[in-house]
């Protein structure tokens, strides 16, 4: 074998040795982390701050009562039609139901009340301890309109009970968690109970038109008295049981953010004419292309570049092999699971920022060109994108100078919450949940969907998005569909829920973690 020979044949030697080693290397630290990594355990072994709460113990009587009250605030038709209009009279109805349900919240001297905005409602708590910073429980009142005809099993206002469930518009988004934080601080009330660290309880009355009334006049209002909070808690996600394929058991997802929101215009305008003369391109043909350029070309994948991460590296022991070794190691697999992520709807939403037509509007007549044509286009924001880097994507993708692009509106994802062992507002509602259902495990979420919280982010650092609402396979699609529904069980776990988490807000401190965590 002649020297250059010998020479390459060393070289390949030691590259392909190289490659090896960098292989098995890669492979042990991921094998490690795999057999070790476990995110969960955290402070439910650390010794925890000492508390006399009551318990709630819920008879037959007093279950009657609830539902009955829970299932009036269904039948009143509390509905959003859009930004500037509102069922009113129902909302005026609601106010004064409110105060017939749950009167010592309206008496209590520990309780103020006040409404903002006409239609919504702040109550402040008092604490017995002001050193203590507050907290701040948020639902909202209105529903998104609903009809009969569209095929629900029961009227959509009637809170008919099928099966165990109670049917309607707003048993789960938002009513549920409404009724139950209200009921949970009436019981406490009712059995003498004072907390030690104040809290607030804020109800908008058109979050499903955004918010701009309600939540921001009670932020505004907040924002005058120089109120601060520990952490927010809103409505956003649940307990999904069954949905996510391959997890061995129910999880419970607490959402740490919100993505960003984007609605924008497309217009291609030019001189309208007759059919029988048609121009090589129509405004119609110039806007679809463009349209179709937006379709063909996704937003980048930015899969573990956001709050999605901490989700999968929370679930991933309760994967089996393979799943569970990739999801350990988003560090070195997040690129191949973005890929197979993105082949549904459901799950592509959390690889990036998704782009949906949802309205084409152009055309008068049918022997007429028409001058304008216009589409619309909603955009969700990726937490590792900015509205501006989406806007200059849409720029660059459509690269027609003759297609006009305008923002109508839009915000940036929402910043993302802490959710560490030092993290006051999510591991006191981690501990709420694995009280109530030790089996669960607990994860960090992203909400693809807006709530009023996002109005409120410069009162807190920390907001979470969550009620333990259980979803099934096919619930989901009950969310603004058809035949939303809440089980009699599932409501009354939501008032359990919320007076257990008012109570354990009292501590002073979080324990000293006991953590099994282990970082490459």
């Amino acid at each position: 074998m002649t020297e250059p020979k010998i020479k390459i044949w060393k070289f390949l030697k030691i590259t392909v040795s190289s490659l090896l080693i960098t292989a098995l290397a890669l492979f042990t630290a991921a094998a490690i982390r795999t057999l070790s990594l476990d995110v969960n355990v955290g402070l439910q072994l650390a010794r925890w701050e000492k508390s006399n709460n009551i318990s709630l113990v819920i008879d037959q009587h007093q279950r009657e009562e609830l539902l009955a009250r829970f299932k009036e605030a269904v039948r009143i038709p509390t509905v959003s039609f859009s930004d500037t209009e509102s069922n009113t009279t129902a909302l005026r109805q609601f106010d004064s139901f409110l105060r017939k349900a749950f009167p010592k919240v309206f008496s209590s001297s520990l309780v103020h009340h006040e409404l903002v905005a006409n239609y919504s409602h702040l109550f402040r708590v008092q604490g017995s301890q002001p050193k203590l910073v507050p907290y701040l429980l948020l639902a909202h009142i209105d529903v998104v309109p609903a009809k009969e005809s569209d095929g629900w099993e029961a009227p959509p206002f009637a809170a008919k009970e099928i099966d165990d469930f109670i049917y309607g518009r707003g048993t789960i988004d938002d009513k549920c968690s409404l009724m139950g934080i209200l009921q949970a601080l009436e019981y406490l009330l009712i059995r003498g109970y004072a907390p030690r660290r104040g809290f607030y309880i804020g109800l908008g009355h058109d979050e499903e038109a955004r918010g701009f009334n309600g939540a921001m006049n009670i932020v505004r209002v907040m924002k005058e008295r120089g109120v601060k909070l520990s952490f927010i808690l809103d409505e956003g996600m649940a307990v999904v049981d069954g949905v996510i394929s391959g997890l061995d058991g129910p999880a419970a997802l607490i959402g740490i953010s919100e993505k960003g929101s984007a609605n924008v215009k497309l217009s291609v305008s030019m001189a309208p004419g007759h059919s029988s003369m048609p121009p090589r391109e129509s405004s119609i043909g110039i806007l679809a292309a463009a349209v179709k350029r937006l379709e063909d070309n996704p937003m980048p994948r930015l899969f573990g570049y956001g709050a999605e991460r901490e989700t999968f590296e929370h679930l991933a022991h309760k994967f089996g092999l393979p799943l569970k070794f990739i999801m350990s190691n988003l560090w070195l697999f997040s690129p191949l699971l973005g890929r197979v992520l993105e082949r549904k709807p459901l799950t592509n939403a959390f690889v990036r920022t998704t782009t949906a037509v949802t309205m084409f509007n152009a055309g008068v007549k049918v022997n007429i060109i028409p001058s304008l044509a216009e589409a619309h286009v909603n955009l969700r924001i990726h937490s590792a994108h900015s509205l501006q880097e989406v806007l200059d994507f849409i720029q660059d993708t459509v690269g027609d100078e003759r297609v006009k692009i305008e923002l109508i509106d839009g915000f940036d994802p929402l910043p993302i919450s802490s959710s560490d062992e030092q993290s006051f507002g999510f591991q006191i509602i981690k501990k709420t949940v694995l009280d109530m259902f030790p089996t669960l495990t607990v994860a960090p979420g992203i909400c693809i969907g807006n709530t009023d919280s996002r109005h409120f982010k410069d009162l807190a650092s920390d907001i979470y998005r969550f009620a333990p609402v259980w979803f099934k396979p096919g619930d989901v699609q009950r969310f603004h569909g058809i035949n939303e529904r809440i089980s009699k069980k599932n409501y009354e776990e939501l008032i359990v829920f919320y007076f257990n988490l008012i109570q354990n807000c009292d501590i002073q401190k979080l324990p000293e973690p006991h953590t099994s965590v282990h970082e490459l």
